[in-house]
């Protein structure tokens, strides 16, 4: 059984892998991140690499 961790790690990877995040990738990403109410030690350490990876230039965030 996947964790909320696992799944949102997973739509992570996906998102990124074009490098490109559009808005409705970044806006599931965080749905998921609070889908349980709470965003753990793992959730936020995923969610802050992908902060930084946009930062960085290493994938950008674009609207479409």
């Amino acid at each position: 059984m996947s964790t909320e961790a696992d799944k949102l790690r997973e739509l992570i990877e996906n998102a990124i892998a074009d490098g490109i995040v559009t808005n409705e990738e970044y806006h599931s990403i965080l749905r998921q991140a609070g889908a349980d109410g709470r965003e753990d030690k793992e959730e936020l350490a995923l969610l802050c690499n992908l902060q930084e990876m946009i930062a960085n230039g290493t994938v950008q965030r674009r609207a479409t």
